[in-house]
């Protein structure tokens, strides 16, 4: 093992800088056996690198080579099988498991201590020693004995020792031991002879030596009487020094005492400091000014400079109050006496407050001064501006309330919202019936019918009278005029533009009235009460009803959870004081949609427009707010409405009924749709959504163009062509002029039908003027058809050329052009005269006749070649008939 160690370290870890420390001969366990060596090595140069590597021996030559090598820093585990019993097995765990079966177990357990010296000389690293002895890793020098003495030289630990023992010579060591040996000359053929002569030199030297310490005998002996002479002078100074430590001792216990005293006195001095610390404190923090006390007793609640006043007393008290008391302040008796003060200071301030603001609102609520004869001519709701900038000074107090009197607080917030609520109810119930007055007619037809007295400004009339008598007088003005109900159409000009633009100018009125109305009293209650106005993005924790009586929550919740609760729960107070003070609206606002409804059904697309436009202004301002929630709610019945106005219109096309005497024409809920179309087009210009709309067009089309079809059908008077024809050029007409994006496919679809059956009115109609000469060639094609060859139909006994000159001969110019005009007025009759169609179907059938003539003069061609049988009139003579025929009409 050692002349393979030298080997593998001069021709393998030499060129690479590397000294080898530690072998063992092993190969795979469990596997065909192929020795290899695993080798310790260290680095030469700074930084040390220690590796494990593999070495074999090469399958071409008698040399050996590297074949994997593993830095040591990325062992984790070193498993030696058995500590107790001799087991050449052994694992070194790296990035995976390698398994090793060892030659011997002694080399096993070398191998395995080198590795634990190079791992605790050089890096420290908690690699795990399983199944190790301690016995090998700790006796070390014990475990080397156990190795056979030729191998116990390859363990790390002797080289390594070695290697820090060896010291390079210096440069003069060298000089001395080159100038020896020049001395004698045989040092190097006769080392026995050099050491003989090195040993006498010594003892030479060592004799000089002995000699020279007997010669200084005498110098040792005067050093030592020096030394006793030293001795004494320390012992004099000893006594000296305790005479000294006798004469201080008394001024030690006098300035103990002196020390006793300073330090009495600095703990007398600093409790007096903390005394005039607490002192002040109490001073500082817990004296209320005669005059703040005056302001809350018996200040002035109704002047400005009285209410700041009781403002900055009011702060000035809470803060007393507020005022975090150090530990045992509460068993002084004079702070006891004051905190007394304040509670009777608070406890009244907040009486003389609550009775003022009770007052303020029970009068606001009584006054009588705002009614609405004064807002008659221009339809607007009184302004509460003046009030709200009147009570928005007392806010701050408000703040003060609600912090330190919660159910007073809370009982202002109940006779406001009482109060309010009532004068809100007769402002709004008076705008209202003014609105549906001048909705049902002028104010002077209004007062007359309804009871109007002129000074007092109410409305004796209940809402339902009125909406009674306002749907009676639309009913009247709509049996003046070509209504729907009457003609059973969805005609939209029951009620002329001036009425249905007068019904948008008073809807937009009242919206644009209700909306600062609401927004301002909202806006006031979150500023005066002191509740949040910005919406959050959690959701409420609690309804207000859940919170205790001093206005705490039930139980605790980290800060950031309690502030969003009450940022929540506040807006949750002011939705239900809003909800309490303007409860009639919604009514109101139904009702108002009712009426407008029964006017005329198309006033729901109005209101549909303006609702809609309103909702999206007010979701933009606040998504939370009363104002947006109502107006919502309110949308969704005008939604409705507009949906039963569809539905009813789609109902009037199922049922309409045709004159079985008289031609269809346009149907009447086809130019109904017309007018429809036309009026939301207008209505719906700006709108900022459509999509009820374009859900509704798609509605009506569809049962529009159902409903063409069932008319048609059932139509005695007028072909079923000319009624769809007709009806769905009008449809495509409207929708091309119109342009609405969403029945684009509808306008196609109403294209192709008309282009459909206009081509099939016109084939079938064009079959009556050349009846036999049309039933001779469909023979002809038959027979053509079943095989006969073309050139042989003229042999065909039916179908011979003197059957073809007989049946031409019956079609002279003049009887084609007097079946012609027969044809004319047969289409004249048939068309109607709003369409304008005739000259279109007229041209259409000239182009059908010409095609129908050439074909002809085809068959003719192909099937009677040479015969010289021609028709009687050209295609020239053709175009004349139907130019003239058109003219004289």
């Amino acid at each position: 093992m050692t002349a393979i160690k030298h080997a593998l370290q001069r021709d393998i870890f030499t060129p690479n800088d590397e000294r080898l420390l530690g072998i063992v001969n092993v190969c795979k366990a469990g596997k065909k056996k192929k020795n290899c060596f695993l080798c310790a090595t260290v680095s030469t140069e700074r930084p040390v690198q220690v590796k494990v590597v593999k070495v074999k021996k090469s399958d071409k030559g008698d040399f050996y080579k590297r074949q994997q090598t593993w830095e040591l820093r990325d062992l984790t585990e070193v498993d030696a099988k058995d500590a107790s019993k001799e087991n050449p097995e052994f694992d070194l765990h790296f990035e995976k498991v390698y398994r090793w079966l060892a030659s011997s177990t002694a080399e096993k357990n070398s191998f395995i201590s080198c590795i634990w010296k190079l791992n605790q000389r050089y890096l420290r690293k908690k690699v795990e020693f399983v199944n190790v002895s301690s016995q090998l890793l700790e006796e070390l020098p014990k475990a080397e004995e156990s190795v056979p003495s030729g191998e116990s030289q390859s363990v790390a630990g002797g080289d390594e020792d070695a290697l820090d023992d060896y010291q390079e010579l210096s440069t003069r060591e060298e000089q001395d031991i080159e100038g020896m040996m020049e001395m004698c000359e045989y040092a190097i053929s006769n080392a026995e002879a050099f050491a003989e002569q090195l040993s006498r030199e010594l003892q030479v030297l060592d004799g000089a030596n002995i000699q020279s310490i007997m010669a200084s005998e005498k110098q040792v002996n005067i050093l030592m009487q020096l030394l006793d002479e030293a001795l004494g002078e320390v012992d004099t100074i000893e006594g000296k020094l305790s005479s000294y430590e006798e004469m201080l001792q008394s001024v030690k216990e006098q300035m103990d005492q002196i020390s006793q005293s300073n330090r009495l006195i600095q703990i007398s001095n600093t409790n007096n400091v903390k005394l005039l610390d607490e002192i002040q404190f109490l001073v500082n923090y817990m004296d209320l000014s005669k005059g703040h006390v005056r302001a809350l007793q018996e200040g002035d609640l109704t002047s400005p400079k009285g209410i700041e006043a009781c403002i900055n007393a009011s702060e000035a008290l809470l803060q007393c109050m507020n005022v975090a008391l150090r530990p045992g302040h509460d068993k002084l008796m004079a702070v006891t006496q004051q905190q007394l003060l304040f509670a009777e200071l608070r406890d009244t301030f907040a009486r003389r407050l609550t009775n003022h603001l009770n007052n303020v609102f029970v009068h606001q609520g009584h006054d009588q001064s705002s009614t609405l004869v004064q807002h008659t001519a221009e339809m607007s709701l009184p302004k509460h501006s003046p009030l709200h900038r009147d009570l928005l000074r007392y806010a701050k107090l408000m703040e003060w309330l609600k912090n330190t009197h919660r159910e007073k607080y809370e009982g202002l917030s109940r006779t406001y919202v009482d109060y309010m609520s009532r004068l809100y109810e007769r402002e709004i119930k008076d705008f209202f019936e003014v609105a549906k007055i001048k909705m049902a007619g002028t104010t002077k037809e209004a007062k007359g019918k309804f009871g109007l007295h002129g000074s007092s400004g109410k409305l004796t009339g209940s809402t339902s009278s009125l909406n009674k008598l306002t749907v009676q007088g639309s009913n009247s003005r709509r049996s003046q005029s070509s209504s729907l109900l009457d003609m059973g159409n969805m005609s939209a000009s029951d009620l002329d533009v001036a009425d249905r633009t007068k019904f948008d100018k008073i809807f937009e009125q009242v919206l644009s009235e209700l909306e600062p109305l609401c927004l301002a009293e909202q806006d006031f209650i979150s500023k005066f009460f002191k509740l949040q106005q910005h919406p959050t993005v959690t959701p409420p924790l609690a309804q207000p009803e859940t919170e205790e009586a001093d206005g705490s929550m039930p139980s605790r919740m980290p800060p950031q959870a309690e502030h969003r609760h009450s940022m929540s729960s506040e807006k949750d107070i002011v939705r239900l004081m809003m909800n309490k003070i303007f409860q009639s609206i919604e009514t109101e606002l139904n009702s108002l949609i009712a009426l407008g409804d029964k006017i005329d059904s198309f006033n729901s697309l109005y209101m549909l427009v303006k609702m809609s436009h309103h909702v999206w202004t007010a979701e933009n301002v606040d998504p939370a707010s009363y104002l947006s929630t109502t107006l919502g709610n309110v949308l969704v019945t005008v939604k409705r409405n507009f949906d039963k106005c569809i539905s009813g219109q789609i109902r009037q096309m199922e049922e309409v009924k045709i004159s079985k005497k008289s031609k269809v024409g346009i149907l009447l809920f086809v130019t109904a749709f017309e007018e429809f179309a036309e009026l939301a087009e207008t209505i719906f210009r700006n709108a900022e959504r459509r999509g009820d709309l374009d859900k509704a067009y798609v509605k009506l089309i569809r049962a529009v163009f159902v409903n063409v079809e069932k008319v048609a059908n059932e139509s005695q008077k007028t072909p079923r062509d000319v009624v769809m024809m007709e009806n769905f050029h009008h449809i495509f007409s409207t929708l091309s002029r119109l342009k609405i994006s969403c029945l684009e496919a509808e306008r196609r679809e109403a294209k192709h039908k008309y282009t459909d059956h206009l081509q099939s009115y016109v084939i079938n109609s064009l079959g009556q003027p050349l009846e036999k000469l049309n039933h001779f060639f469909e023979g002809v094609e038959a027979r053509v058809a079943q095989g006969v060859r073309e050139e042989e139909v003229s042999y065909q006994l039916a179908f011979n050329k003197q059957e073809l000159r007989k049946v031409i001969k019956e079609y002279p110019g003049k009887e084609v052009k007097k079946g012609l005009d027969n044809l004319y007025k047969k289409v004249d009759k048939h068309l109607c005269e709003e369409e304008s169609l005739l000259q279109v179907v007229w041209h259409s059938m000239q182009d059908e006749f010409i095609r129908q003539y050439k074909h002809f003069e085809d068959l003719i061609g192909r099937c009677y070649p040479g015969s010289g049988i021609t028709m009687d009139f050209t295609i020239q003579d053709m175009l004349e008939y139907f130019s003239s025929i058109a003219q004289s009409h």
